[in-house]
């Protein structure tokens, strides 16, 4: 075998070591992220938890629990990127990469104007987790 043919066989082998190297560190990686997210939520689960053990309490005081969890959970997925879309899309025109739209329904709102949020959306700009799920006006009768 020439010096050539072995050194082209021991850079294949490299090469290949190398791959297996990246993905085996991709893995880890991905394996840490996880880990990392799944912590964040940990506190969440443990308000849960506590709302569950206290709903035979006062009703006012779980409500309390209930919504503190809810400013956890929606604080977490803040801190992950994806922050709760604001409260003032009802009235606002219909937009695309914001909305996404459930129904449309006649209305007095000029065309195409949200008239109610269904479900809010999370996210801003190009990183969106999902759109808020409205209900968009057909426009004004006579239109």
């Amino acid at each position: 075998m020439s010096a050539l043919e072995d050194r082209w066989r021991r850079a294949l082998a490299d090469l290949d070591n190398y791959r297996k190297r990246t993905v085996r560190a991709l893995d880890e990686e991905r394996d840490a992220e996880r880990a990392r997210t799944a912590a964040r939520w940990l506190p969440v689960l443990d308000g849960l938890e506590r709302a569950l053990e206290h709903a035979d309490a006062e009703p006012e005081a779980v409500i309390q629990g209930v919504r503190a969890v809810l400013d956890q959970a929606r604080d977490v997925i803040a801190r992950l990127g994806y922050p709760r879309q604001r409260q003032d899309d009802m009235g606002a025109r219909f937009d695309p990469a914001r909305h996404q739209a459930v129904t449309v329904v006649p209305s007095e709102a000029p065309d195409g104007t949200v008239v109610r949020v269904l479900v809010p959306g999370y996210g801003e700009g190009t990183r969106r987790l999902r759109p808020a799920q409205v209900v968009v006006a057909k426009g004004r009768p006579g239109d």
